[in-house]
């Protein structure tokens, strides 16, 4: 709806005797997921049931996850403009018979990781090797990192995207296939040759070459992308990264999500924190406070010391300033110089807190009664930071 339109609806509602009806969503996403077998996959989910209906809301369209695969069976476009597939695929042969159906009628999908992965027990020739093109799982990156991704083509989902850009953090997949020998398949975005070596374990890294990350199939409307697997602190179940953290890459979802749904493009801002806003920093009822050479939380005042902003760098990573001061890794307040020790993601939480994780060392940003620290990410209360605009 243009901002004309929307005038025009809110002056004849004022008008005596006139009832404007609600307007309906342009179009609608129906997001499956299972939950399994990561934790890493599970925090994607979690972070795909507060990010989407955030950006549903931003971007006008209505968001549903669910785990009951059942829905797939009778699936129509009346039901779903747009099907999710976020962390696996259904099993059942008819979910697997309703979902061919539906995207063969019309039906519009995005596809996240987990939901290209297949194996010899993971088996559906027809999703595989038709629809995407990519046949069996071959191997995957290990630990999970950034990677710098290409620009292969100019569609709707890519309009904003530069020619060369870093993504979130992810395990990133290869497969049996060759994507551009396939006429119906276009590569969207593929690892470009500056990000060698991905991986950070020898044995699990790549060196060189070809790996799609980001396609689409001619014949059907639909999108994949091989980024949903966060970097996790395993043993305290906490995630060190978020998919949604790089404005960049959440053009791509968001502009994908409008194409498959049918709505008129955007140029929106994708940043999830404002990096013009100056932000009240707070933790269990203190405020982070910059008065001094090293930060600390104290008493919550409207002093300039308690204003920070937080700014995109590069893929997932920030800088959070204190006037003409960036936060370190040492808890210190200094001219920001480009090093890593400066640079941050923050990974929201359930109920709309943050917890701060360093570029260096992934670890978490801890309040105290003293400077800040830095300590191993454990979903700790003096981990969790509230952010609110001053």
């Amino acid at each position: 709806m243009t901002q004309l339109l929307r005038a025009i609806l809110a002056l004849l509602a004022l008008l005596p005797g006139i009832v404007i009806a609600p307007q309906p969503h342009p179009f609608t996403v129906l997001a499956f997921y299972t939950g399994r077998p990561d934790a890493a996959h599970i925090a994607f989910d979690n972070e795909a049931a507060i990010w989407f209906p955030q950006a549903a809301s931003r971007y006008g369209f209505s968001y549903r996850q669910t785990n009951d695969w059942t829905q797939l069976v009778d699936l129509t476009k009346a039901r779903a403009d747009v099907v999710m597939f976020l962390d696996d695929i259904p099993t059942d042969p008819a979910q697997r018979a309703g979902f061919q159906h539906y995207v063969e009628h019309g039906g519009a999908y995005f596809g996240f990781h987990y939901s290209g992965y297949n194996d010899e027990d993971v088996t559906w020739p027809w999703f595989n090797n038709t629809f995407m093109g990519a046949g069996k799982y071959a191997d995957n990156t290990w630990s999970p990192t950034t990677a710098v991704l290409h620009t292969d083509a100019r569609h709707p989902a890519t309009r904003r995207l530069p020619t060369t850009w870093t993504a979130a953090v992810s395990e990133w997949y290869s497969w049996e296939f060759d994507l551009r020998k396939n006429p119906d398949i276009e590569v969207l975005a593929s690892v470009d040759a500056s990000s060698f070596p991905v991986g950070t374990d020898p044995a699990q890294s790549w060196y060189s070459g070809y790996y799609p990350i980001l396609w689409t199939n001619k014949r059907y409307k639909m999108l994949y992308a091989n980024f949903g697997h966060n970097a996790m602190n395993y043993s305290a179940n906490t995630p060190l990264s978020s998919t949604f953290a790089d404005p960049v890459q959440d053009k791509f979802i968001i502009d994908g999500l409008l194409w498959l749904g049918g709505a008129a493009p955007t140029n929106a801002s994708a940043d999830q924190i404002d990096p013009n806003a100056r932000m009240r920093v707070t933790n269990q009822g203190s405020c982070l406070d910059g008065s001094t050479a090293v930060a600390r939380t104290a008493t919550c005042e409207s002093a300039a010391a308690q204003r920070f902003r937080f700014r995109w760098l590069d893929g997932p990573y920030l800088r959070i300033d204190n006037g003409d001061r960036s936060l370190g890794t040492d808890g210190g307040l200094a001219r920001f110089t480009g090093a890593d020790n400066q640079k941050w993601q923050a990974v929201f939480e359930a109920g709309g807190a943050w917890h701060i994780v360093s570029k260096v060392g992934q670890k978490c940003l801890t309040a105290g009664a003293g400077p800040l620290t830095l300590a191993t990410c454990t979903g700790a209360a003096t981990q969790s930071f509230t952010l609110t605009r001053t």
